[in-house]
């Protein structure tokens, strides 16, 4: 699995570890049971403190998707399931929605774009 930062992003590299490996479970490249790469290999590839990567991994762990073990690593949960089949099934509802009210892709995109706010 490639984890990926972006050290002039101002969300901080922790945080973007963490984002890294649920894009990967999202987008079915990575499933429950698959072993996250050791953080000291990450930092190395990364240039970043070992900590920093340990940071991300434990968010993960906090949200269930990853079991953190010493000795054993960081294995992904049965919580980490692809999620973009849900997100496109609740997108498809959406537009439904949206058509109901009588809304157009504007407005409902607006409505998604106001959420992440």
């Amino acid at each position: 699995m490639l984890i990926r930062v972006d050290p002039s992003s101002p969300v901080p590299l922790g945080d973007q570890v963490a984002a890294s490996v649920r894009r990967a479970v999202a987008d079915g490249r990575a499933a429950a049971g698959d072993r996250l790469p050791p953080a000291r290999e990450v930092a190395g590839a990364l240039g970043i403190n070992l900590h920093t990567v340990l940071r991300g991994y434990q968010q993960l762990r906090d949200e269930g998707l990853v079991d953190l073990r010493r000795g054993r690593g960081a294995v992904l949960t049965e919580r980490a399931t692809g999620g973009r089949a849900e997100l496109e099934r609740k997108a498809g509802e959406l537009a439904e929605l949206a058509r109901r009210l009588g809304l157009d892709e504007s407005d409902a995109l607006g409505a998604v774009r106001a959420a992440f706010r």
